[in-house]
C-alpha cells in the first residue's frame, strides 16, 4: 500500500531523477575489467624463460694460462732485472739474474769439475793397468809360475780400482749438478705475455729459492667465464645449457626472461659444473664462448682476465604467472621435461621391480 503511494506521488520528487552514473566511472569499470583480463591472458599464456642467474670473472680453463709466479730457483741476491711493470715479453725472455753471495762460487766449481774429471781419468787409468796385471797373473798362475796369493790380490786390486772409478764418477755427477743450480739463476719468460707486477725488490736484495719474483700473466687461447650460482639450482643445470653474459663496463640491459630482447650481452654455453659446493654453499660453472653464435665476445682489450661479469644460464620456458609463483614462493625453477620423463621411467621401473620381487 505504502508502495502504490509513494508510486503515485513520485512525480513530486524531482530531484532523484536528475541523479546519474557519472560515465568516468562507467569507462573506469570497463577498462579495469579489460585489465584484469589481459593480466590473466598474460600470466596465462606468455612464456617466460627460467634463469639462474650468477657473479664471476673472465679466467681460463688450460691452468697454463692463467695468472703464474715467476719463483727464485736458487739462493742468492737479484743481480739485474731485465723487465719492469707492465712488459711484454717471448717465451725464453730473461726476466732477472740472480747471483750467488759468493762472486767466485761458479769458478770455484768449474775447477772443482776439472780436478774431479782428472781423478777420474787416473782412476780409470789405474783400472786399465790393474786389469793388465790381472789377466797376466792369471796366465802365471795357470802356468804355475806364481802362487795363488799374488792371483788373488791382483784381482782384489782389480776391484778397488773399479769402486775408485765409481767414487770417481758420483763426485763428477754432483759437481755437475751443482754447477747447473748454479746456471739456472737466470729466470726466463715460460711463455708468452706480460709482467703483471714485480714483487721482488731491486739489486743487492736477497732471496731464497721458491720466493716470488714476479707475477706473470700468459696470452691465452681460450677465455671462459666462472661464476657461482644458487645450490638450489645447480641440479637443473646441464653441459651445453645456453647462457647470457653481460661484461663490467659493457653497456647492458637484460631481461631474464625474455633473451631475445637483451641488449649488450653475448650467448655462452655452459663447459662444465663443479661437483662440489663451494665454502659458501654455492657451486662453480664454467661458461665458454658459444663457437655457432654470430655474436661474438668482446676483444681481450675490452674483457680482460677478471674482468666481472654476470651471468643468466637460461633453463625451462613456462608462463608468467608460474614463475611469479614459483620466485613467491622461493621454488627452485622447473624441472627439464626430459628429466621428468627419466624420472618417471625410473620409477615405474623401481615399481615394476618392487611388484616382481
Amino acid at each position: 500500500m505504502m508502495l502504490a503511494h509513494l508510486e503515485r506521488d513520485r512525480s513530486k520528487f524531482t530531484a532523484l531523477d536528475t541523479v546519474r552514473r557519472p560515465r568516468v566511472f562507467r569507462a573506469v569499470l570497463i577498462t579495469l575489467l579489460i585489465g584484469i583480463v589481459i593480466t590473466v591472458l598474460f600470466l596465462i599464456y606468455v612464456p617466460w624463460v627460467q634463469t639462474t642467474a650468477g657473479r664471476g670473472v673472465v679466467t681460463t680453463l688450460n691452468p697454463n694460462e692463467r695468472q703464474q709466479e715467476l719463483n727464485a730457483l736458487v739462493e742468492g741476491r737479484i743481480d739485474e732485472w731485465f723487465v719492469e711493470d707492465g712488459d711484454r715479453v717471448k717465451r725464453g725472455d730473461p726476466i732477472v739474474r740472480i747471483a750467488d753471495i759468493d762472486r767466485n762460487l761458479v769458478d770455484r766449481l768449474e775447477a772443482e769439475r776439472a780436478q774431479v774429471e782428472v781423478q777420474l781419468q787416473s782412476a780409470k787409468n789405474a783400472l786399465a793397468t790393474a786389469q793388465i796385471d790381472l789377466r797376466r797373473m792369471r796366465e802365471l798362475f795357470e802356468a804355475g809360475l806364481t802362487a795363488r796369493r799374488d792371483y788373488e790380490q791382483a784381482q782384489i786390486r782389480v776391484e778397488e780400482m773399479r769402486g775408485r772409478v765409481a767414487e770417481a764418477q758420483g763426485s763428477l755427477a754432483r759437481s755437475e749438478t751443482n754447477l747447473a743450480r748454479q746456471s739456472e739463476q737466470l729466470v726466463t719468460a715460460p711463455r708468452d705475455g706480460f709482467i703483471q707486477s714485480i714483487n721482488a725488490g731491486d739489486a743487492a736484495t736477497f732471496v731464497r729459492a721458491g720466493q716470488v719474483l714476479a707475477t706473470f700473466v700468459p696470452e691465452a687461447q681460450t677465455r671462459v667465464v666462472e661464476v657461482f650460482v644458487d645450490g638450489r639450482d645447480v641440479s637443473l643445470i646441464q653441459s651445453g645449457e645456453e647462457a647470457r653474459i653481460e661484461f663490467e663496463g659493457w653497456p647492458a640491459v637484460q631481461f631474464s626472461g625474455w633473451p631475445s630482447v637483451a641488449i649488450g650481452t653475448f650467448p655462452g654455453i655452459v663447459a662444465s659444473v663443479d661437483q662440489v659446493a663451494q665454502p659458501d654453499g654455492r657451486f662453480r660453472v664454467l661458461i665458454a664462448e658459444d663457437p655457432k653464435a654470430e655474436q661474438k665476445w668482446p676483444e681481450e682489450r675490452y674483457a680482460r682476465f677478471g674482468t666481472l661479469v654476470r651471468a643468466w644460464i637460461l633453463l625451462e620456458t613456462v608462463p608468467v604467472g608460474f614463475e611469479i609463483w614459483r620466485q613467491l614462493n622461493n621454488f627452485p625453477p622447473e624441472l627439464p621435461s626430459s628429466a621428468t620423463t627419466s624420472g618417471q621411467s625410473s620409477a615405474s621401473l623401481i615399481s615394476a621391480n618392487g611388484t616382481g620381487a
